[in-house]
């Protein structure tokens, strides 16, 4: 039996699919995931020294930040002063008084940020509470990290800077040291800044502290407390918005075969060549017996 179905070549089956991809809406064409907010803190100072008791022979660590925010989030003149159990009789240590104390931190998916600023600050460890271990006029830090771009750290200390009571000038090329005998001594250096491809950090002033005020039940001091700090890491990149997908301009080809070239291209030859041959030879028959007739006729 005759059909009227056939298959459609391979190139006609590629060419449908790929209008079907292309026409697919933009929701399933979009591929990546989205982009993440980035990260950012600050504080105005850090500080981990290990501090040495003359009546119970121990060492106990204080570790502190101050002002200390992630993002979002500001602080201004909170938590300058830390208690040491056993160190100055049991009194708050002031470690920190300044006229001006900030932390500020920001981030979004476009940009992070944080910054840290401290004027006419005073830094002081336990034994020591009348002389400052250092004393800065201002230092700020500043991180950005912003989508796409390349981050930007910055730090500085403006005005003089005294150390153990007595003033000093840091420079780039290295640690600026100061020893006050019966005291301890002090190496103030500019921490500067550091950036990779997606972060940024920066603070202002690093101190290497050894002090041995033997005061206040207070032995030793030894540690590094860092000023005004800020670091940021940059937001993820979002995936891209996908353009809204257009068909092409492909005209539809459409099917005039006929049922016998259609068959014909399915096997090679077709399935009515039967039909046709069995025409043929009863033609033929036909003919061979009309031919005979008339010869007949022709000799009575």
């Amino acid at each position: 039996m005759n059909s009227n179905t056939f298959r459609m070549p391979a190139a006609v089956l590629l060419a449908t699919g790929a209008v079907a991809l292309l026409a697919a809406p933009p929701a399933l064409a979009a591929d990546g995931a989205a982009g993440k907010e980035g990260t950012s803190g600050a504080v105005v100072l850090r500080a981990g020294l290990d501090v040495g008791l003359l009546n119970k022979a121990v060492h106990v660590p204080l570790k502190a930040s101050l002002n200390e925010v992630t993002a979002p989030a500001t602080a201004e003149k909170t938590a300058l002063t830390v208690t040491l159990d056993g160190a100055e009789q049991g009194r708050p240590v002031s470690v920190l008084r300044a006229d001006v104390a900030t932390a500020k931190a920001t981030a979004d998916k476009d940009r992070a940020q944080a910054e840290s600023n401290l004027a006419h600050a005073r830094v002081h460890v336990p034994g020591l509470p009348a002389l400052s271990l250092v004393e800065v006029e201002k230092v700020t830090s500043k991180a950005v990290c912003e989508a796409g771009k390349k981050p930007v750290a910055s730090a500085n200390v403006l005005g003089t800077v005294t150390a153990l009571g007595k003033k000093v000038t840091l420079t780039a090329g290295g640690p600026t040291r100061v020893e006050v005998p019966g005291v301890g001594q002090v190496s103030l250096e500019l921490s500067g800044t550091q950036t990779t491809s997606t972060t940024a950090a920066a603070a202002a002033l690093r101190l290497k502290v050894t002090v041995n005020p033997l005061n206040l039940n207070v032995a030793q001091v030894d540690g590094e407390v860092v000023l005004a700090e800020a670091h940021c890491e940059a937001p993820g990149r979002a995936a891209p918005s996908p353009r809204p997908a257009t068909t092409p301009d492909v005209k539809p080809q459409t099917a005039t075969r006929t049922t016998t070239q259609a068959n014909l291209a399915e096997t090679g030859a077709g399935s009515v060549t039967p039909y046709v041959a069995g025409g043929a030879l009863l033609l033929l028959g036909i003919g061979a017996g009309a031919l005979v007739v008339t010869r007949r006729g022709r000799t009575r």
